[in-house]
């Protein structure tokens, strides 16, 4: 079994990129008429996240099926039953004056790729990616003006097969200890089918449907922002690396063709080429870049330099906290590793921007993790207005300077099924009993439509 390279034995770039320090000061307010008219807003779900019956309407199992339940049932063909919901909830937006911004794929793929070739791990899956595409873009097409192939692959290839901690839950030592896997070669394999998955589809967007359809296609990125530890230039090259690992790893390749030379440097040969016919397929390029932001943590060097776990971002060989000298980056949220530092959404953005040509944005999720408890308590979300009304500005700041960015979502509209959280953490503007399933909303929600409206908001007192 390939074990993992030796955070000391890699070699580290000669260059650095250097980002201006975008300062924020949280008396600042926001405003509707900051943004442009034409300026997206909205709400994020997924359906695995909020939908439930994950056995009603022929349905087939998930890999997140199988991850959270004992399996049963069938596999068959295109579902029809599923292709009728989404078109009466893509028409019932339409009618309710909400434009649609579908993503094809959130995590989950059905567990019969899995069993038949492993999934991400084959090539094969390319094909099958580019078949669902091509028969979404048929039936939901027509009304459908925003499309993105993937929601955050860069979580759940590293937790999936570099941690383990999502399905397949494949890894290896030091990273993991699965029963299967390659945590230092994996990894890489399903990027790089994940990367040409969205090629696939992308060029069969364009051959067939984008012309008539005059819609966009891209992708979403998780995208923590992190700053340097220290001014040493080992932890600014750490900055870079981080954000490589994390965030170029996906990007580059759909932008200039191949993986970004920080990994390069570190992995060598683990990472795949791109061949001429794949290289083709990627000058399709995108129509728009996706950022998942949340928070923001410092980095320090764990190449050169000793850390307390050099495991902590895989490969990358760096540590990632949110406290120095005794004190937090920012506010704390119910998840340990989320912070509240608005000035990261500018300091990320302006790395998109300069880094990607200032390809097209959209800020498709942004929002608070809230813990649970009593309904009377969660209901009084201020910390979540506080939270949407700083980063909104901070967003608004770095527009003005010329970034390209076209939306904004809030995660989430309602409380859901967060992941390995299950329903501890809660991101929802409505409160959803989970017993009842019955949506209150929270006072958040008031906010928002305020801000939305254009009328004045309030600062909620704590």
């Amino acid at each position: 079994m390939r074990r993992a390279t030796s955070c000391g034995s890699a070699l580290a770039l000669c260059t650095i990129t250097i980002l201006l320090s975008l300062s924020y000061s949280s008396s600042e307010t926001v405003h509707r008429s900051q943004f442009p008219s034409s300026f997206l807003f909205g709400t994020a779900t997924s359906y695995y996240q909020v939908e439930g019956a994950y056995l009603a309407g022929h349905k087939s199992l998930s890999n997140w099926d199988i991850f959270t339940h004992i399996p049963g049932g069938r596999y068959g063909e295109v579902n029809s039953a599923g292709i009728d919901y989404y078109n009466n909830l893509i028409d019932a937006l339409l009618l309710a004056g909400i434009k649609p911004f579908v993503t094809l794929n959130h995590y989950d793929i059905p567990q019969e790729l899995e069993d038949r070739y492993g999934s991400w791990l084959s090539s094969e899956i390319q094909q099958d990616f580019g078949y669902f595409a091509d028969v979404c873009f048929e039936a939901f097409g027509d009304r459908v003006q925003y499309w993105t192939t993937f929601n955050e692959p860069n979580v759940f290839v590293y937790d999936g097969y570099l941690s383990g901690t999502y399905p397949p839950a494949r890894c290896s030592q030091p990273f993991g200890n699965c029963s299967a896997g390659d945590s230092a070669l994996e990894p890489y394999i399903a990027t790089h089918n994940v990367v040409l998955s969205h090629a696939t589809a992308a060029e069969i967007y364009r051959n067939k449907y984008q012309e008539k359809q005059r819609g966009m296609i891209g992708i979403v990125i998780s995208a923590h922002w992190y700053e340097p530890y220290s001014e040493t230039p080992v932890d600014r090259l750490a900055r870079e690396r981080a954000m490589a690992f994390q965030f170029a790893w996906f990007v580059d390749p759909l932008v200039y063709g191949d993986y970004p030379p920080e990994m390069r440097q570190v992995l060598g040969s683990r990472l795949p080429i791109f061949s001429a016919e794949a290289r083709r397929k990627l000058e399709t390029k995108l129509d728009f870049i996706g950022i998942n932001h949340y928070t923001t943590q410092y980095v320090k060097d764990c190449m050169f330099s000793p850390c307390p776990n050099s495991l902590s971002y895989g490969e990358a060989c760096v540590y990632l906290t949110g406290e120095k000298d005794g004190v937090y980056i920012g506010n704390q949220t119910a998840l340990d590793d989320f912070f509240v530092v608005p000035r990261g959404m500018e300091a990320m953005v302006t790395y998109v921007k300069e880094r990607y040509n200032n390809t097209p944005m959209f800020i498709t999720e942004n929002g608070y993790a809230q813990a649970t408890g009593p309904e009377s308590v969660v209901l009084h979300d201020t910390s979540r207005i506080a939270y949407l009304e700083s980063y909104l500005a901070a967003l608004s700041k770095v527009m003005r300077t010329g970034a390209d960015v076209r939306g904004y979502f809030t995660w989430s509209l309602l409380d859901n099924f967060e992941w390995l959280h299950g329903y501890l953490v809660r991101f929802g503007l409505y409160y959803v009993d989970f017993t009842t399933l019955q949506r209150t909303p929270k006072m958040s929600v008031k906010w928002y439509k305020n801000f939305l409206s254009g009328e004045e908001t309030q600062k909620p007192s704590m």
